[in-house]
């Protein structure tokens, strides 16, 4: 059920929001706000250590000594943590490899952040979302 709420904002920021809208192709202000109240209670989520989903993304050149064997122990350490794992060979040099998370955030971004500190790493990305169906 959808309620009706009134926000006054001063006409600046007004503008900027309806930059952003346009930008961002909602079709109306409501479904934005949705959208940014959303994201925020996931973020409390986050900093509150609940549980999540997300995906890693690495970059790495795969010629770098011994890397795919720490990138795959470590994948063991965070076991519990790992739904999927996908690599694919970007070029001769290099791998992408997708990795399907799930569990508290704090152990998925200590994943991440280990996963991505491993020297020949070129890129390290978490893209985290909330698992409430709450918020949704």
């Amino acid at each position: 059920m959808l309620k009706r709420f009134t926000v006054s904002l001063e006409d600046d920021l007004l503008v900027e929001f309806d930059s952003y809208i346009k930008s961002h192709q909602y079709n109306n202000r409501s479904e934005a706000i949705r959208d940014l109240i959303r994201k925020s209670l996931i973020m409390e989520e986050w900093e509150a250590g609940k549980e999540v989903v997300g995906v890693i993304s690495l970059v790495y050149d795969h010629h770098q000594y011994q890397l795919q064997e720490r990138i795959t122990e470590l994948q063991h350490d965070f076991h519990h943590q790992i739904i999927s794992a996908t690599h694919i060979h970007m070029d001769h040099d290099n791998c992408l490899e997708v990795i399907i998370v799930r569990g508290m955030a704090a152990k998925v971004k200590e994943l991440a952040a280990k996963l991505s500190a491993i020297r020949g790493v070129k890129d390290g990305t978490l893209n985290m979302s909330s698992t409430g169906g709450d918020l949704h």
